[in-house]
């Protein structure tokens, strides 16, 4: 039977005390009250989850638009708690930890799948450097590719860890596929309440959880059912994929960042993949309107200007090679340290 969002699992542990719903419930108002910055948003979470409403505002992040507030429904993220716990194989009792912050859908729903699942879970500081001081070992974690790139020492105490908010660029993944720890590329958005899909690194195509299916519209972009999960049932998004299977696809890029430079159209996220070890700056790729290609490719640097040899370029096409390069002091970007386009080219 699937348990009710007011249900908390009689294994489950915060910080290793078994805490049922009233004692949360103590605990929120505690955290809310005397707690460290960090903890104050759990409480004011953890309310919200225990109150008599059936949905929670959410904030998108902001990535790919405004930021928006949106209706999710409680139950269908118990769902979406229970199809991750199955595609992990994830137990009660099983350790995990949280380092998110609970301001995202990726925090919030970190606490939601150890409340459902039964797990014994340590909540610690979202920082950069989340494992610093931690020498316990945990056979589950989330993190961003920041969070994961700090802890590279120290994520073989974690059995199998998600990365998820900003895609794993290859020198990361180079790494992480040297480490003993299981680690898995997420796919997903606020709208799918966090991730629907996950890739081990190395691999090249997601594999969707449980009861998600898959198809592509006329435009070639990816389109998400999940009737236990959406609202609506079904998301269309602007990410163009490859489907390899209906359980299986593979991102290209998103269609808003379609670059169309002489009649060759672009994908930027393709280019910069070309791209990653080349600096040791974040960059990306963007274009600037040109009065014979129609659009030309520009390369974007966060930092102070520096020399680039055309060398940098070889591996690239002729049309994905930049016509210009644009230095910019600091990007902008969401709390997960996924960069806005559209609002650092503004700076």
């Amino acid at each position: 039977m699937t348990p009710h969002f007011t249900n908390v699992h009689n294994q489950f542990k915060l910080n290793g005390f078994h805490l049922d719903r009233d004692d949360l419930c103590r605990v929120a108002y505690s955290f809310i009250k005397e707690g460290e910055d960090f903890e104050k948003p759990v409480g004011e979470f953890l309310l919200d989850w225990f109150d008599e409403k059936p949905y929670m505002e959410m904030q998108t992040s902001g990535s790919t638009g405004l930021p928006k507030s949106i209706q999710v429904d409680k139950q269908a993220m118990v769902h979406s708690a229970l199809a991750t716990g199955d595609f992990f194989d994830l137990k009660p009792g099983d350790r995990a930890l949280q380092c998110l912050p609970v301001k995202y859908v990726a925090g919030k729903m970190m606490l939601i799948r150890s409340i459902v699942l039964g797990l014994d879970l340590d909540y610690v500081a979202p920082t950069s450097h989340p494992m610093e001081r931690l020498e316990d070992k945990y056979d589950f974690a989330a993190m961003v590719p920041l969070q994961a790139q700090c802890s590279i020492p120290k994520l073989g105490q974690i059995k199998k860890l998600i990365v998820g908010g900003a895609r794993i660029n290859a020198v990361l993944e180079q790494q992480l596929m040297q480490l003993p720890t299981q680690v898995f590329e997420t796919y997903g958005m606020t709208e799918t309440i966090t991730h629907i899909a996950a890739k081990r690194v190395g691999e090249k195509a997601f594999t969707v959880l449980p009861h998600v299916t898959i198809s592509y519209d006329e435009r070639n972009c990816l389109v998400i059912h999940a009737p236990h999960i959406i609202a609506e049932e079904t998301v269309v998004t602007n990410d163009l994929v490859e489907l390899v299977n209906e359980n299986q696809f593979v991102f290209l890029g998103r269609i808003d960042n379609i670059i169309n430079s002489g009649a060759v159209k672009i994908l930027p996220e393709q280019v910069e993949q070309k791209l990653d070890g080349k600096f040791n700056r974040r960059f990306f790729i963007s274009s600037e309107e040109d009065p014979e290609l129609g659009e030309k490719v520009v390369l974007i640097v966060e930092g102070e200007p520096f020399e680039i040899s055309p060398e940098t370029f070889k591996r690239l096409d002729k049309y994905e090679r930049p016509k210009a390069i644009h230095f910019i002091p600091h990007f902008t970007e969401t709390e997960n340290g996924k960069i806005i386009r559209k609002a650092s080219l503004l700076k």
